[in-house]
């Protein structure tokens, strides 16, 4: 069985979202669905297709992010990664129960100008909310 690392999305990645079959497609799974810690800002990124989310960690003033983690193959992780668009990154990610994972991280220049987002609690409440717009 081959070695896998845990993933953790928070945008257009997540199940059902314009980007989630670059996770399916080499061959990740679905482990949970969860939030960060209490330390993470959620950004509107403009000018990306499809849209998507930048989240930044705080050291203040943080909220809780919904997210999903995925498991994919240590022998796929690279082909992932390599989709990356910046200024979003991989880096480490502190979950609900304290844990760490790699997840998705912005580079904060980009959050300058956009618009924050947290308060919704995640990228699908967003959605929700300007659909209903």
């Amino acid at each position: 069985m081959d070695a896998t690392v845990k993933v953790a999305v928070c945008g257009a990645h997540m199940s059902g979202l314009p980007l989630n079959g670059q996770l399916t497609n080499l061959g990740a799974s679905l482990v949970s669905k969860t939030t960060t810690s209490a330390n993470y800002r959620l950004y509107y990124l403009a000018g990306f297709t499809p849209t998507r989310p930048g989240m930044i960690r705080v050291k203040k003033e943080g909220a809780r992010i919904e997210l999903e983690v995925w498991e994919i193959a240590v022998s796929n992780y690279g082909s992932f990664v390599t989709l990356i668009p910046a200024p979003l990154g991989i880096g480490r990610v502190e979950l609900a129960d304290g844990t760490w994972v790699q997840g998705f991280v912005c580079e904060a220049y980009a959050t300058e100008d956009a618009e924050d987002i947290s308060d919704h609690g995640g990228w699908r409440n967003f959605l929700a909310h300007q659909a209903a717009s």
